[in-house]
């Protein structure tokens, strides 16, 4: 896909076409939805890259940045510092909310990956956001199966589950049935015997 990219951004460029700008922008948007945002730098440093500059590729650059170091903060920081840019533009703004929400997991995942049980409260100061909207999201996190674990609501704390752990579980469980199977056949032939 990066090849065809690079065709594109070259077919507007080879012309001096003024969609050429928006044309680098829309590739760094992609690479930034498709979670490769080491490749902006590689886009920002080839030939389109070197040749096209302004606030609206500095914008996606800052937001790959943000998506790289997994930093809601830094998002919405280039948020505010690039609002004209990111948000009128439509293809643009149309694709924040889900840059939001992709970077408020991954951010939210990498804060709670060190505990095996966390105060709710302890991520929502640490992330800087209000207690509902990091329960809500912990929830969609633990209902999508993104994360293992469960929240206990009455206490307010994210349990913690290993993956590995649920994994064993299910494997031990189906070996017990493997096995229970094999004593009923046992068992089977041995009162045929009888009768």
């Amino acid at each position: 896909s990066s090849g065809i990219n690079a065709e594109y951004g070259e077919g507007y460029d080879s012309v001096e076409h003024p969609f050429a700008l928006d044309g680098l922008k829309y590739m760094l948007l992609s690479k930034i939805m498709l979670g490769a945002p080491d490749d902006v730098q590689s886009l920002l440093t080839g030939k389109m890259g070197l040749k096209y500059s302004g606030r609206g590729i500095d914008a996606m650059k800052a937001i790959a940045d943000a998506g790289k170091k997994r930093d809601i903060s830094i998002f919405n920081e280039t948020i505010a510092e690039y609002d004209d840019e990111l948000k009128k533009d439509p293809v643009v703004q149309n694709h924040l909310k889900a840059l939001y929400d992709n970077l408020l997991e991954k951010n939210l995942v990498r804060i709670i990956e060190p505990y095996s049980r966390v105060q709710i409260a302890h991520v929502a100061e640490t992330i800087s956001l209000p207690y509902d909207i990091v329960e809500k999201k912990l929830s969609q996190i633990i209902l999508d199966k993104k994360f293992s674990g469960i929240l206990d609501q009455g206490s307010g704390v994210l349990i913690v589950y290993d993956g590995s752990e649920s994994d064993q579980t299910y494997t031990y469980a189906l070996d017990t049935i493997t096995h229970m199977g094999k004593v009923v056949d046992v068992l089977f032939k041995k009162a045929q015997k009888l009768s």
